[in-house]
This record gives C-alpha cells, structure tokens and sequence, in this order.
C-alpha cells in the first residue's frame, strides 16, 4: 500500500502519440488511495490509453507514472502481483471454462485450497457460480465480461483497473457489481473504473472527465451536481410565483423561501447533461 498521504498512482505529463495522433496531451494526475476514481469521458477520450499506461502494457511517448510505489514499465512483475487488470478487450481462453480461466489467473498469486476458495468466490461475485463448467466459447458477451472481471479480481488486489467492466450487463447485475467494488474499496483497494456511461459517476467518490487525451476537470460527484444549471419557481400565498435562475441552490435556495413561500418547485439539469455540456465547452 502507499505511504500514508501519497497517491496510489501519480500520473505526471503523459504523452502518448501515434504518428499524427495524440491519444494522451500531457495529462497529469493523482488517484488516491482507497478510493473508487472513476475515468469519466466519450468514446476516444484517451481512457483505454490512460489504463494501459498504468498498467505497463503501453510505453507512453513522454511523462511518468508511479502505482503504488512501482513505475509500471521497470517493475512490471512486481506490480502485476499488486493489481488486478480487467482490459475492455477480454484475454480469456475460448476452449477453457469459466472456472479454468479464473484458474489460471489466479494461479500466479496462490496455490491449492486457497486457489479453490479465491476461484469460487471471485465466480460468485459474477453470478456465474452456475457456469463454472461452461466453456468460454458458449457464453454470451455479457457473460465472457463477467468472467473477465473475476479473472482480475480472483486475488485481492491493493489497485483494481477495470475498463468498461459494466458493459454489456443488465442494470441488475450493474448494481451488484457496483456494489462489489464499494466492498474492495471499504476493505482499502484503490478502484479505477473507466466507463462512457455518464450515469455511472454517482457511483465513483472522484471522477476525472477526460476529453481527446486532455483532462478537463477532476471532481466529486456532489461537486458536479452542483454545477448544474437550476431553476427554483416559489408559490407564494398570494397566489403569485417567482421564477428563479441559480447558479448553486445549496446556497441560493434559503434566502428565496420567505415567510409567505407555500409551495417550491425545483428542476434540475440532470447529471448527464452537465458533463456533456462541460465536453461541448471545452471544445
């Protein structure tokens, strides 16, 4: 784990580029510890990138990446018995079952009955307990995403990195995955989750909106909701309304409602339209 204070993972001036195109602009960032940080943004925002910087399977053009303490390219193998990676292409083995490749992942960090218990519990979690036998090659796409993310989460990890782990699974089973990684977070896991569903960020405790290899803002979820644009009409006992436009109700809303207020209707910009239009004004 880090020292108390540092960042797990510290990203300084990363560049990546590919001939004439620059997937990552001199982007620099800290993730802290134990937290779920979520890297919010459009398809070609440089998030693919980003997590495959930091998990050593890119050499970036320029800048420098620190996770926990390793730099991801000179300590490969000792960082990858610290992280679970889940990669929004899956690396499993079509012939294998479900079981057999969690297996083999696993193998690399424990032996015997702990492999059982790890291999067990990390298909639980999936909800594929019932698939174990499966091959690989019979499954869904969503069920290959489920055990893609039992493959990198079948030993605990002190950094999970999953890309786009929620895609292509029913808002059930969204929930319940949601759920998980609160627990890996409360247990002390740092939790990097990248995702394109704008919805997703009330789920994270920090986001960073990320925009054609550029960072555009990093921020809680309260802090975004709080840049919304709202609208507060109050009903006065009069019988007359007052219509008004705030920049932050948590502030604005109190002095509005008076004595005579009866009634107060609130509407608010919903979430995801804040951070596209954050996108559109960066552009």
């Amino acid at each position: 784990m880090p020292a108390m204070g540092e960042p797990a993972i510290s990203v300084q001036r990363l560049t990546k580029r590919y001939a004439a195109v620059t997937a990552l602009n001199e982007l620099s960032l800290d993730i802290p510890a134990g937290v779920i940080y979520g890297l919010i943004g459009p398809n070609g925002a440089g998030k693919t990138t980003l997590i495959k910087s930091i998990v050593g399977a890119l050499r970036p053009t320029s800048g420098s990446i620190t996770v926990i303490g390793h730099d991801p390219l000179k300590d490969r193998w000792a960082l990858r018995q610290r992280i679970g990676y889940m990669p929004q292409e899956n690396a499993l083995y079509d012939d294998l079952t479900a079981a057999q490749n969690v297996r083999f992942f696993g193998a690399a960090h424990m032996r015997g009955d702990d492999l059982d218990r790890a291999v067990a519990r990390a298909l639980e979690f999936v909800e594929l307990a019932n698939r174990a036998g499966a091959r690989v090659h019979t499954l869904s796409g969503g069920m290959r995403q489920r055990v893609s993310l039992a493959c990198a989460l079948v030993h605990p990890p002190d950094v999970a990195i999953l890309d786009e782990p929620t895609a292509g699974v029913d808002p059930e089973l969204r929930r319940a995955f949601w759920d998980g990684f609160r627990s890996l977070r409360d247990q002390g896991a740092t939790v990097i989750v990248s995702t394109h569903q704008m919805s997703e960020v009330v789920e994270c405790d920090h986001v960073a909106l990320m925009r054609s290899g550029s960072l555009l803002l990093e921020a809680t979820p309260n802090d975004l909701i709080a840049r919304a644009a709202t609208s507060v009409r109050v009903w006065r006992r009069d019988g007359t309304t007052d219509d008004h436009a705030v920049d932050d109700y948590r502030t604005e809303l109190p002095p509005l409602l008076h004595a005579d207020a009866e009634r107060v209707e609130l509407l608010q910009e919903p979430l995801e339209d804040v951070l596209l239009r954050l996108i559109e004004e960066s552009r």
